[in-house]
């Protein structure tokens, strides 16, 4: 029997407040969450509901108002912003609809990016991207640009490079907003199989049932509360 899976992810009592004009908005209104190390686990819920933002401060990109959140066993409401880039370089990649690649790179220098950042040495970075490359299929297009791409390869680099620095943890937000049904089916076999074989904890955003479907648990979310 296997043992039981520990905790990743821990939220409690988790808010995020906004300024609207002089009203202010709770894109979080006190999320008590846990996730498992390894698990899958899909958000859905309507625009403004909370996903991306619950999504953002779980990867470090926002900062709760209050509340108590816990990653890998870091508390981040600890971390100065340096240390919290450092554990977003480190423990998070992320996948995002837009692609975010930058368009005068070539798919190994987009690829390479975080771990320039991280400070590794010109041959390793080239090797690894490639070897990341390679696992999701484009080997064969290493030095194309995106516009040279269609979707679905494009967010196959965007894969790879969120693998770059062997991440705990991938956070997809809306991975198959771009892509036809079939490119998405895609894309999502390629996560679902990093998730089981690598043990990659998995959170993807969608307002895609067919994608939900593939999690282990799906959350849905409105107006900054998780319904169920």
């Amino acid at each position: 029997m296997p043992s039981p899976r520990e905790n990743i992810i821990q939220l409690k009592s988790v808010r995020r407040t906004y300024m609207m004009g002089k009203e202010t908005v709770a894109a979080l209104d006190g999320i008590d969450l846990d996730i498992k190390e390894g698990e899958f686990v899909a958000i859905m819920g309507p625009s403004g509901s909370g996903k991306s933002t619950l999504a953002n401060v779980i990867g470090g990109l926002d900062r709760a108002n209050s509340g108590y959140v816990e990653v890998d066993r870091q508390e981040l409401g600890k971390l100065n912003d340096r240390e919290l880039s450092e554990y977003r370089n480190r423990k998070i990649g992320f996948v995002f609809q837009s692609f975010n690649l930058i368009s005068n790179y070539t798919t190994l220098e987009n690829v390479m990016l975080p771990l320039i950042i991280a400070g590794m040495p010109s041959r390793m970075r080239k090797d690894k991207a490639y070897g990341y490359l390679k696992a999701v299929g484009l080997e064969s297009r290493t030095d194309h640009k995106p516009t040279q791409l269609s979707g679905g390869e494009r967010q196959r680099v965007s894969i790879a490079r969120a693998l770059a620095n062997d991440p705990k943890i991938i956070i997809a937000d809306e991975p198959t907003g771009n892509l036809d049904s079939k490119k998405s089916s895609e894309i999502i076999a390629i996560l679902k199989g990093l998730n089981r074989q690598g043990k990659i904890t998995l959170i993807v955003i969608t307002h895609d049932p067919n994608v939900a479907r593939e999690a282990d648990r799906t959350l849905k979310m409105n107006d900054g509360v998780i319904t169920r």
